[in-house]
């Protein structure tokens, strides 16, 4: 058995579903990532956070936080997102795929019922594989179908997994689901990660651009990954809820507690994003105007999903953008997504005369590709 995966791996090759690792090309403008303020690129929010940690005698975590591993800049981190987001509690975790696994593992007990939303990362879709819970899924962003399943439910106990925006869609939660949720009295875990830092009055995601403030029933995931430039993930939620994952979720528990640098990176990434909320309303705001000038949709943040429906033709799409813009952007295939999809993200950091050019093309591509 030298090759024990060798057919599955052929498989791959030949569906054009084959997935390599290649080394960042800092030459290429980023319209990949998910960093979408653009914040992994700010100097000075490094500098500041060598200098927060420089305060401390040691740099590490070193241990689980139940343990010794919980430090002022966790806590002082948490306090912070508490605080903006209008939330009682709050936890730091290692990463959105951890804390979603971590989250609905420990809060889907046996009994429950689980009701997730169809397109939920994959991450949530996971974790349903490990929790005791009874799971469906229902229509996406359909309100309709999330209220009629409540309707048939007999569990004491229920818990409706959406997100903020969806990831590769690129579209918002609908306020309705949320309605609904409250009228039946419900949990309702809202991962942000793509919300968080992009919408909202305060850019805070989708509980702050519906102006809705934060209930008992209600649990927010957001990462730090993406808008805030950093790695790493939170949970919001109630003091009860908080307790009861600090007591139940293995990823708080057995898992060494997140980067003090990471930590502190995100701290300072929020502090800034809530310093230049109207600069950045305004950058965001001019980069959707240009795609619906140019590519005729709206996006609700600032992921531009373009539908190609060939795993090959995203690949070359991807290398001709590359070699011929410099840009790099996604080439998402299945089981991602359901249909090959171009994914451009329209970063603060991308000139908007590139951002411009870039979706000229798209709009050749997109109208060539529905001829054709």
């Amino acid at each position: 058995m030298n090759n024990p995966y060798e057919n599955e791996l052929k498989a791959l090759k030949r569906s054009g579903r084959y997935r390599e690792r290649t080394l960042v090309n800092e030459a290429l403008l980023d319209g990949a990532s998910n960093d979408y303020l653009g914040l992994a690129h700010l100097k000075k929010l490094h500098v500041k956070t060598c200098e927060t940690l420089n305060s401390f005698s040691f740099h590490a975590p070193k241990s689980s936080m139940l343990v010794n591993g919980y430090h002022p800049i966790h806590r002082d981190f948490e306090e912070a997102l508490c605080k903006a987001n209008g939330f009682e509690a709050s936890i730091v975790m290692g990463s959105g795929f951890n804390a979603n696994i971590g989250m609905i593992e420990s809060l889907a007990r046996k009994g429950d019922l689980l009701l997730m939303d169809e397109s939920y990362h994959a991450s949530g879709v996971m974790a349903t594989r490990m929790c005791d819970a009874k799971v469906e899924f229902f229509a996406h962003n359909d309100a309709v179908a999330l209220e009629q399943a409540l309707q048939k439910a007999t569990e004491k106990r229920i818990i409706v997994a959406v997100e903020g925006i969806y990831s590769m869609g690129g579209d918002k939660l609908a306020r309705e689901i949320l309605e609904v949720c409250e009228r039946y009295d419900v949990l309702i875990i809202l991962d942000e990660a793509h919300s968080s830092g992009v919408i909202g009055k305060n850019l805070m995601g989708i509980l702050d651009f519906y102006d809705i403030k934060p209930t008992a029933n209600m649990i927010k995931m957001g990462t730090l990954g993406k808008a805030y430039g950093s790695f790493g993930a939170y949970v919001l939620s109630s003091q009860h809820i908080s307790d009861y994952l600090i007591n139940r979720a293995k990823n708080v528990i057995y898992a060494t507690a997140p980067s003090l640098y990471d930590t502190a990176l995100a701290q300072h990434a929020l502090n800034y994003i809530r310093d230049n909320v109207e600069s950045l309303k305004e950058a965001i705001a001019a980069r959707q105007r240009i795609v619906k000038e140019i590519l005729r949709f709206d996006i609700d943040g600032l992921i531009v999903p373009i539908v190609i429906g060939n795993n090959t033709r995203v690949m070359e799409l991807q290398k001709s953008l590359k070699e011929e813009l410099g840009v790099l952007v996604g080439a998402i295939r299945q089981p991602t997504v359901n249909r090959a999809i171009i994914r451009l993200i329209a970063r603060l950091d991308i000139p908007e005369e590139t951002l411009i050019r870039v979706c000229e093309r798209f709009s050749h591509i997109r109208v060539k590709s529905h001829d054709e």
